[in-house]
């Protein structure tokens, strides 16, 4: 009887493996993840007076006590970058909501009465969309006055657009699908029709164009508060903390603009790389019509 040659010892390896492209979305959703838990924790954990100043502690470098350095007052530059993080996620998911209901209401009408009433508001959307959207946002901005409630209109009120198109062309492509049809023909109403058949295809790229409309909302209120037309100045806000340290980089504090500049890089990549990714597994072929 001959014996047995041992048998080799299995290489571990680990149960799951990253598919190629899921890195990034691992590394998107731990970032995102982060800031939003930061957002939330900061009044609990880091309680910050926003009117506060510490003459003796201005310009500082980075350090332990603080990772980001000070400002020009003294001020904490990591702490207020988590409390202006905090208005801009605000002001981009608020903004991005509004843009998606106006969006929605008016491609939705279009597409689902057609004929001079499909003619008239593409026509409208055409002559909005020609205009600048950041000297809209201005104008909206200086009517209202600057505030956190004037930044959220001016946003929602010029982002709308691409919103718009898409519904009207979904409901568009879908009248004339054979479900419609025979739904129609069974007696169904409008609004039956409309409900039924019609919103449960609308809602997954309305909701998608709102994900992927809030990175956008978030770089349009940095302008506006880098501009001086968003929230006052002694407010924590990532535009206002830039436009505040870029005197700063002619005397070396280059961490006072910093700071906020990578916060908001980040954040805004984290969420598009995740919107991204939520397209591609939605449908390959709205790539194209969610290109904002």
């Amino acid at each position: 009887m001959t014996d047995l040659a041992p048998a080799r010892p299995v290489p571990w390896r680990p149960r799951w493996r990253l598919r190629p492209g899921q890195g990034s979305v691992v590394v998107a959703a731990t970032v995102l993840t982060a800031a939003i838990v930061a957002c939330l924790l900061a009044p609990v954990l880091w309680p910050l007076d926003q009117s506060a100043v510490a003459l003796d502690q201005t310009r500082q470098a980075p350090s332990w006590a603080h990772p980001a350095g000070t400002d020009d007052l003294g001020r904490d530059v990591a702490l207020r970058a988590v409390y202006g993080l905090r208005v801009s996620l605000l002001v981009g998911v608020v903004a991005a909501l509004v843009a998606t209901v106006i969006g929605g209401l008016v491609g939705g009408i279009a597409g689902t009465v057609g004929g001079r009433v499909d003619r008239i508001f593409m026509r409208v959307v055409d002559t909005v969309a020609a205009l600048p959207h950041l000297l809209l946002g201005i104008f909206i901005v200086a009517m209202l006055r600057p505030s956190l409630g004037a930044v959220i209109a001016s946003v929602g009120l010029t982002h709308w657009l691409s919103t718009a198109r898409i519904v009207r062309s979904e409901l568009l492509s879908l009248r004339g699908r054979p479900f419609v049809d025979a739904a129609i023909s069974g007696g169904a109403s409008r609004t039956r029709v409309l409900t039924r058949h019609l919103l449960p295809h609308v809602l997954p790229r309305l909701a998608l164009a709102t994900t992927l409309m809030i990175p956008h909302a978030v770089w349009h209120e940095t302008a506006l508060s880098f501009l001086g037309l968003g929230l006052p100045p002694h407010l924590a806000s990532l535009g206002n903390m830039i436009n505040d340290g870029q005197g700063s980089l002619l005397t070396g504090a280059w961490w006072a603009s910093l700071a906020p500049g990578a916060v908001i890089v980040a954040v805004t990549l984290a969420i598009a790389t995740l919107a991204a990714r939520w397209r591609d597994r939605l449908d390959p072929r709205v790539r194209a019509e969610l290109h904002l």
